[in-house]
């Protein structure tokens, strides 16, 4: 899994692609405006920064910024992309399940944007929040996105891709044919079950194997090491404070806000 992703997220395509990106979503919007007049006295570490999309905006507001991401291809085109940046931002080819470079306590916001943590296996999702965890200071704002079991089993029933327009209905019911061939092993009642799958959506033609966590086990992976755990919708950038709403949205991915303890 590990491997296959990395390899995707280096060819010249995908390069390009998360180049030309350069919008917030709203729930990423929703931080910056949370911590927009903090910002300037804060060390910020954007991890999985891929094209710079995110480092267009906060690099600015940022007492010091630095942005890593493990694809080197992408970090080149980065420091391309910002050649005419200040002295305070820092741009590194570096790997979140291993970030030696960096002492403890060194950071007071981390940011980890687009679902970047779901590109590794579940182990190596734990050994990121505990690198996170250990070089962001206590009391350091966590700020990530993360894909959701409950709106990715929703796409295998095929209820959901019937329309009163014939065109769409074909097309919606040929994605769920491909959706199922390129996860057979993936049962019904594994979608309604687990915790989290592995699976091989329709990004960037079902190359990449994504991990999706429902809300409720995420908040327990964060539980030993963060704390004040907030859940926002991507989509509207607003926070999801019920409990039962929480269990039954079916958003595509959440964004959660933690504290390091």
């Amino acid at each position: 899994m590990i491997d296959r992703n990395q390899e995707t997220y280096q060819t010249p395509s995908l390069v390009r692609h998360y180049t030309q990106l350069n919008k917030l979503q709203p729930a990423e919007q929703t931080i910056l405006e949370l911590l927009r007049d903090q910002l300037p006295t804060m060390r910020m570490l954007d991890i999985g920064i891929g094209g710079g999309r995110t480092t267009q905006h906060f690099s600015p507001l940022a007492g010091e910024y630095t942005g890593i991401d493990y694809s080197p291809q992408m970090i080149a085109a980065c420091q391309q992309r910002f050649a005419r940046s200040p002295q305070t931002m820092a741009l590194e080819v570096m790997d979140a399940r291993n970030m030696h470079q960096f002492a403890d306590n060194s950071f007071d916001f981390i940011l980890f944007s687009f679902n970047g943590i779901d590109y590794v296996s579940g182990s190596d999702r734990l050994k990121i929040l505990s690198e996170v965890a250990r070089v962001g200071k206590t009391g350091c704002y966590f700020y990530f996105s993360s894909h959701n079991l409950q709106g990715i089993a929703a796409e295998f029933n095929w209820r959901t891709k019937l329309s009163l327009n014939l065109l769409k209905t074909y097309v919606n019911l040929v994605m769920l044919g491909l959706l199922n061939i390129f996860n057979l092993e993936t049962t019904r009642k594994q979608l309604e079950t687990a915790d989290y799958l592995i699976i091989k959506d329709e990004s960037h033609n079902f190359r990449l194997q994504t991990y999706y966590i429902r809300p409720q086990a995420q908040i327990q992976q964060l539980e030993p090491s963060f704390e004040e755990i907030k859940i926002y919708s991507w989509q509207t950038g607003l926070e999801i404070t019920n409990l039962q709403e929480l269990s039954t949205n079916f958003d595509m991915w959440f964004y959660y806000l933690c504290i390091v303890k």
